[in-house]
């Protein structure tokens, strides 16, 4: 009876602790669950901020990257706006060489000047500053200006013939057009010609 009642006991004891451990278990599985849950939000909110912080860093990116050129880009205009002033000076210059030349000047003075003019084209040439092709070259609107014509039977047509302003090109970009001078083919009055041979072959 004694053992009976202490086995009663036992048992009483284990399906007591067993329904302690099942608690224990749900009460875990439970809050399991509820920390993946919790896990999986704080997850989803990461990776939205992280996508975000993406596309701001991009847009912020996009933004230097179109600062960078605009500057780039004022300050290309205000080289060539700077370099344009240059070569008017140079023009004046050139202008005031071939009158001294013409008047016959001192040597040495013309020397002077022919040295001054050659630093002024080094200084052009060291900012990328070049001629642009025009005596002997088919003639191009994107870097010629035609101003006059002349009519010619030993060049193609539409080759420049003579160059009135010279004409200068910065990175691969116009800086000043060439103003020139192109050729046209004569055009002959052939009904006229005939007439006149007929008239000739008459008399």
């Amino acid at each position: 009876m004694e053992e009976d009642r202490k086995t009663e006991e036992v048992q009483e004891s284990t399906d007591e602790e067993e329904a302690n451990k099942e608690e224990e278990m749900t009460a875990l599985s439970e809050e399991l669950k509820s920390v993946k849950e919790e896990l999986s939000k704080v997850r989803e909110s990461s990776n939205n901020n992280l996508n975000k912080l993406k596309y701001l860093m991009a847009d912020f990116d996009n933004y230097r990257k179109q600062m960078e050129k605009q500057v780039a880009s004022k300050v290309e205009s205000s080289k060539a706006e700077l370099l344009l002033k240059f070569l008017s000076i140079r023009d004046d210059y050139v202008r005031a060489l071939e009158m001294a030349k013409q008047s016959k000047s001192e040597g040495v003075v013309l020397e002077g000047l022919e040295a001054i003019l050659k630093n002024l084209d080094s200084l052009l040439k060291s900012e990328a500053v070049i001629d642009i092709e025009t005596i002997g070259t088919p003639f191009d609107p994107n870097i010629h200006d035609a101003i006059s014509f002349s009519y010619r039977d030993d060049v193609p047509e539409n080759t420049v013939t003579d160059e009135i302003r010279k004409g200068y090109m910065l990175n691969n970009k116009v800086l000043r057009p060439s103003l020139v001078e192109i050729s046209k083919k004569i055009v002959k009055n052939i009904i006229n010609d005939t007439e006149t041979i007929e008239k000739e072959s008459r008399n």
